[in-house]
C-alpha cells in the first residue's frame, strides 16, 4: 500500500512539473511570437528612438527584411541608397537587438534586386542569364553577390527561385527572368550553385516559391492565383532533389491556390500542403517562411485573424509582413496572434515547434 501511494505520488509530481514547464507567462509567448516575424520598416537610419528598435526589442523580432525603394513610390528611398549607409543600418539593427536578427533581402538578380548598381553594388544577373553561363562562371557571379551580402550585414536571402519556366505566359516568373529553364536538373544546378556561394559565407538561402509558382498566369501580389488547370507535379522536383542531396535551410510558401492539392486553401495557408505534402512527403525539416502577407491573393480574401491561425496551424514558421503593399501595425498583429493562441485557435505545440526549428537555424548558421 506504501509503495502503491509513493508510486501515485511520483506520477503527481511529474504530471505537476511537466505542466509548469509546458505553461509559458505572456511576456515569454509574446517573444515566442516576435521571434516568429519578419517585418519591414521605412527607415534608412536608425537609433535607439526608432519604432523599429523599440519593436525588436519589445517582442524580440525574428528579423526584418529590407528594401531600397518603397512600393508605391519608386523615387522615395527606403532602406537602401549606398553600401556605406546599408552597412551601418545593419550594423545598428543587431547592436540594438537582444538576440540575433535575420536581415533579410530579395536579391535575386537582375529584375529582382535590392542591391543595384545605382547604389554602387555590383550588378547580379537575373537566373536567365545565369543559366546561359557554365559553372564556373556561375560559381563566380554567386561568390561574388555572397559576399556582398555578408559584408553589408545581410545573412538571409530569399532566393533563389526554383520555379520552372513552363508558362511563357507566366509575367511574374517567367517574364521576369526569374526562372533557370524548364527543366528541373538545369534548375537544381544552378540554384545549389547559388545556395552553396551563400552558405560559404554564412548567409541563409530561401528556396521559393512552394509548390511552384512557374505555370501560373497570375500575380500574386495582385490578386487572387488558381494554378489548378495548369500546375503538374513536376514542379515539385526541384524541392524534392534539393531537400534529399544537399541542406535546404529554408522555404518560402507561395500565395496559389491549388485545388489538386487542397480543395479550399492557397499554399500558405495550406496544411495538406505545408505540413503534409512538404514535410511528411518531402521529408522538409527547416524553417518554412510565408511570402508576404500583405500580398492581395492573401489579404483580400481572409482577415488577419484568419490568416494568422490559417498559416500558422498550417505548419509556417515565420511570417512575412513586408510592410511594402500595405502597413501591419506590429503591436496589433502580436496581440492578434497572442489572443487566437489564448483562445486556442492556434496550437501551442505549433509554436513551440516554430520556436525550436528557428533556434535550430540560429544555431546551424551561428548567427550572432
Amino acid at each position: 500500500m506504501k509503495l502503491l501511494i509513493l508510486s501515485l505520488l511520483f506520477v503527481l509530481n511529474v504530471s505537476n512539473l511537466s505542466a509548469s514547464q509546458s505553461s509559458v507567462d505572456d511576456e515569454t509567448l509574446k517573444k515566442m511570437i516576435g521571434k516568429m516575424l519578419i517585418v519591414g520598416f521605412e527607415d534608412e537610419t536608425i537609433d535607439e528612438n526608432s519604432k523599429i528598435v523599440s519593436l525588436i526589442n519589445r517582442y524580440e523580432l525574428g528579423g526584418v527584411i529590407l528594401f531600397d525603394r518603397f512600393y508605391n513610390d519608386k523615387t522615395k528611398v527606403k532602406n537602401i541608397s549606398s553600401a556605406k549607409q546599408l552597412k551601418l543600418l545593419t550594423m545598428k539593427l543587431q547592436s540594438f537587438a537582444k538576440k540575433p536578427l535575420l536581415i533579410s533581402v530579395d536579391q535575386e538578380g537582375g529584375r529582382v534586386a535590392r542591391l543595384k548598381p545605382k547604389y554602387g553594388f555590383e550588378a547580379t544577373p537575373s537566373a536567365k542569364a545565369v543559366s546561359e553561363n557554365d559553372e564556373y562562371m556561375s560559381k563566380h557571379i554567386y561568390n561574388a553577390l555572397a559576399k556582398t551580402l555578408k559584408q553589408s550585414g545581410i545573412n538571409c536571402d530569399f532566393a533563389p527561385v526554383v520555379d520552372l519556366a513552363i508558362n511563357p505566359q507566366n509575367s511574374v516568373i517567367y517574364g521576369l527572368n526569374r526562372s533557370y529553364g524548364a527543366a528541373s536538373d538545369e534548375v537544381v544546378k544552378y540554384a545549389k550553385i547559388f545556395m552553396d556561394s551563400l552558405e560559404n559565407e554564412g548567409v541563409i538561402s530561401v528556396l521559393k516559391h512552394f509548390p511552384g509558382h512557374g505555370s501560373s498566369l497570375g500575380d500574386s501580389h495582385e490578386g487572387y492565383v488558381d494554378i489548378s488547370k495548369t500546375w503538374s507535379k513536376t514542379e515539385l522536383e526541384p524541392y524534392k532533389e534539393l531537400i534529399k542531396s544537399s541542406k535546404v535551410p529554408m522555404i518560402m510558401s507561395a500565395h496559389v491556390y491549388n485545388s489538386k492539392l487542397d480543395e479550399k486553401y492557397p499554399a500558405t495557408l495550406s496544411y495538406s500542403v505545408n505540413t503534409k505534402l512538404l514535410r511528411e512527403e518531402l521529408g522538409f525539416k527547416g524553417v518554412l517562411v510565408s511570402d508576404d502577407l500583405q500580398m492581395k491573393a492573401i489579404s483580400s480574401k481572409y482577415s488577419l485573424n484568419e490568416i494568422v491561425i490559417l498559416s500558422i496551424n498550417s505548419g509556417v514558421d515565420i511570417l512575412l509582413f513586408a510592410n511594402q503593399l500595405a502597413t501591419q501595425d506590429i503591436d496589433a498583429l502580436v496581440e492578434t496572434i497572442f489572443k487566437e493562441i489564448k483562445n486556442g485557435n492556434i496550437s501551442m505545440k505549433r509554436i513551440e515547434e516554430s520556436n525550436a526549428r528557428i533556434e535550430q537555424l540560429h544555431k546551424t548558421y551561428k548567427l550572432k
